[in-house]
């Protein structure tokens, strides 16, 4: 599985060498989307990079929904700064665990409100302001009509036909994310036949993370960056979603096709690795012929195998 990845920041590059240009008709619907509640699921890199190309009034729905965020925040601070000198005057008088303990997650909540209220403002770009997760919205790359157009898409894909309850199973009890935000290759053909071979899409990325359980038993994050530097280019499968039921707008969205793991990335204990596809073969990936699935999986064979470093994230 691919539990996180970071968005190449520089597409300028890969624009000159393919030649793909920016849907913003489609960034414009996704600011808009319920009112630009899909703000908390858009890297911050991808809004601060494409705001300023957009219509004013487009801006403004996210602008509106910055606002709201301060506000709500700047209360809750004013919360938590409250709650926390009221227990420090305590432990003055008499100290006690539960005063300790308030004290303690008041400031972190503090530190954390400050830091997205600094994040708002924050004008200079930070790698992690590229990451993004399952169901975060993130530019793709597909073919349209002649040339290629770089469209954001939500990272998991929901079959067409399909309810909105698709993206969710129970598990012991509890509800947590299907794994459809990733496409394993011994099911291109069972489970993703309608898009395999039909709608192909291409997303650039830097680096990667993945959930890998140590000896003893406790779940870390790995993070993976090829050690040549260079932009991973990760084969994808897209469908664009509508709602059965009328209710709900249109979602495109896609899943990243994984393959069996890289040597090192066995060794550092996960199954699984995202497809690294050469330069070579983004034409034909792009524009699938569906009678010809060999040559698709031709591709996969022809991967690319940087050495990826690997480190415990923070």
């Amino acid at each position: 599985m691919c539990y996180s990845a970071q968005i190449k920041s520089d597409y300028r590059k890969f624009v000159r060498n393919v030649g793909p240009v920016m849907d913003l008709e489609a960034f414009a619907r996704l600011w808009l989307r319920e009112k630009g509640l899909e703000r908390d699921h858009i890297p911050k890199g991808v809004i601060d990079t494409v705001s300023p190309l957009l219509p004013t009034e487009v801006r403004q729905v996210l602008d509106q929904r910055f606002a709201e965020d301060q506000a709500r925040w700047e209360a809750e601070r004013f919360a938590q700064a409250r709650r926390k000198a009221d227990n420090e005057r305590k432990l003055a008088s008499k100290p006690t665990k539960a005063a300790v303990e308030h004290v303690r997650i008041a400031s972190k909540k503090i530190d954390q409100l400050m830091g997205w209220i600094s994040d708002l403002h924050r004008t200079e770009l930070e790698p992690r302001d590229w990451q993004f997760f399952p169901q975060w919205w993130v530019p793709v790359i597909v073919r349209d009509g002649p040339g290629y157009v770089i469209r954001p898409m939500r990272y998991q894909l929901r079959q067409p036909g399909k309810s909105a309850t698709a993206d969710w199973v129970m598990e012991k009890g509890r509800k947590r994310l299907s794994g459809t935000y990733n496409a394993r290759r011994d099911r291109l053909e069972g489970f993703w036949r309608p898009q395999f071979g039909h709608t192909h899409a291409l997303m650039v990325v830097d680096t990667f993370w993945e959930n890998v359980q140590g000896p003893d038993g406790r779940t870390r994050r790995v993070q993976f960056k090829p050690r040549t530097g260079e932009p991973m280019l990760i084969a994808c499968l897209w469908a664009n979603w509508t709602d059965p039921e009328g209710k709900l707008p249109d979602m495109p969205c896609f899943a990243a096709i994984t393959d069996d793991p890289e040597p090192e990335v066995a060794e550092a204990g996960h199954d699984r690795t995202i497809i690294n596809i050469k330069p070579e073969h983004i034409e034909t990936w792009l524009s699938p012929d569906p009678n010809d699935l060999g040559a698709l999986y031709a591709i996969f064979d022809d991967k690319q195998h940087p050495y990826y470093e690997h480190r415990i994230a923070a």
